[in-house]
C-alpha cells in the first residue's frame, strides 16, 4: 500500500485543527466505534453487538479509515481491534459530547444503550454533592466492569468477574433506568429490569449518586 493510499480522504480542505479531526473521525459511526473500544480490545462481531444500527460492510469500512488514520490498532491473528494511544485520546471527546448532548433536547433514553456507553456516561454524570467512596460491579452478560468511585471521580475498568460489595446485572437499558430512573432497585428488581446481588442497600447508595442534570430530561423507564 502507497503512502497516498494510507493517507485519509481529505474533505475539508482547510488548515484548521478540527477540520483535520474531522477528515480522520468525522465519518458516521466512527467515533462511537471508538467508543465500544473504549475499555477494552474487541473482536468485529462484538462491537458491532454494541452498535445494532451498523452494517457489516459500514463497520469495516469504518475500521479500516480508523486503522489508517491511528486510531485504532487491528491484530490480525487474534482478530481484535484495539485503541492505541490517539484513540484513547478521544475519551474526553467522548465525553464532552455527553455532557453537550445534556444541554440540547431530543435525547431518548428508551433507545438502544451500549453497556460501553452507558459506563461512559456515568462517569460524566456523577453528582458531586452526593459522591462517596464505594466499588461497584456491572455484569451485562457478555461484558462486566468493575466502577470505583474516589476523591469525586469515576474510574471504570473491564474485567472477567467483578470483585465489589455488590454485583448489578442487566441490559445496558435496564442498568440505564437503575442509574438514571426515578424507580429504586428494588422495584426494577421486582419488574424484572436488574437482578442484584451482594450488599443491596450499598447498591441504592452507589447509583443515587449519579444523575442527569438536564431540566426536563426524559427517565430510562419512560
Amino acid at each position: 500500500m502507497t503512502e497516498q493510499a494510507k493517507t485519509p480522504r481529505l474533505r475539508y480542505d482547510e488548515g484548521c485543527l478540527a477540520a483535520h479531526a474531522l477528515n480522520l473521525i468525522g465519518d458516521r459511526w466512527a467515533l462511537l466505534v471508538v467508543r465500544e473500544l473504549v475499555f477494552a480490545p474487541k473482536r468485529f462481531q462484538m462491537i458491532r453487538a454494541g452498535l445494532p444500527g451498523i452494517t457489516a460492510s459500514v463497520l469495516t469500512g469504518r475500521l479500516g479509515q480508523l486503522v489508517e488514520a491511528g486510531v485504532v490498532a487491528h491484530d490480525v491473528r487474534l482478530g481484535i481491534y484495539s485503541l492505541t494511544d490517539a484513540g484513547h485520546g478521544l475519551l474526553p471527546v467522548l465525553e464532552a459530547l455527553c455532557r453537550w448532548a445534556l444541554m440540547v433536547p431530543g435525547h431518548d433514553p428508551s433507545r438502544f444503550i451500549s453497556p460501553t456507553a452507558l459506563m461512559i456516561s456515568m462517569g460524566v454524570n456523577l453528582l458531586p454533592e452526593k459522591a462517596g467512596e464505594a466499588v461497584a460491579g456491572f455484569d451485562f452478560g457478555s461484558e462486566a466492569f468493575e466502577m470505583r468511585v474516589t476523591g469525586g471521580e469515576v474510574r471504570t475498568v473491564a474485567v472477567e468477574r467483578p470483585e465489589a460489595p455488590f454485583l448489578l446485572k442487566g441490559n445496558g437499558n435496564g442498568m440505564a433506568s437503575a442509574v438514571y430512573g426515578r424507580l429504586t432497585l428494588e422495584e426494577l428488581v421486582e419488574n424484572g429490569r436488574v437482578s442484584v446481588t451482594g450488599d443491596a442497600e450499598a447498591a441504592q447508595r452507589f447509583v443515587a449518586m449519579f444523575g442527569l442534570r438536564r431540566e426536563g430530561a426524559r427517565d430510562a423507564t419512560d
